[in-house]
């Protein structure tokens, strides 16, 4: 992937997750987050890859999401969580 398209790709979950923030979407927020934390863990930037997943974990609890146990799982197994 290009630099560009990066840049194209990171404006667009910005985008959408800041319409989803104002529609108050909590699972589109889950989901977004999750897949910001996949993206970056993917590109070994595990320090942003645990801020998105602790993000996307808060948002799954308030929600009564079923991805917090998995999210908070992951936040364990990265030493984020106890």
């Amino acid at each position: 992937m290009s630099l560009r398209d990066m840049i194209a790709e990171a404006r667009g979950l910005d985008a959408r997750l800041l319409a989803a923030h104002a529609a108050g979407d909590g699972d589109a927020l889950v989901a977004l987050y999750g897949a910001a934390g996949e993206r970056e863990e993917a590109g070994g930037a595990l320090d942003a890859a645990c801020f998105y997943y602790t993000h996307a974990y808060v948002y799954a609890l308030e929600a009564g999401h079923a991805a917090a146990a998995a999210l908070h799982a992951r936040l364990v197994a990265h030493g984020r969580e106890r």
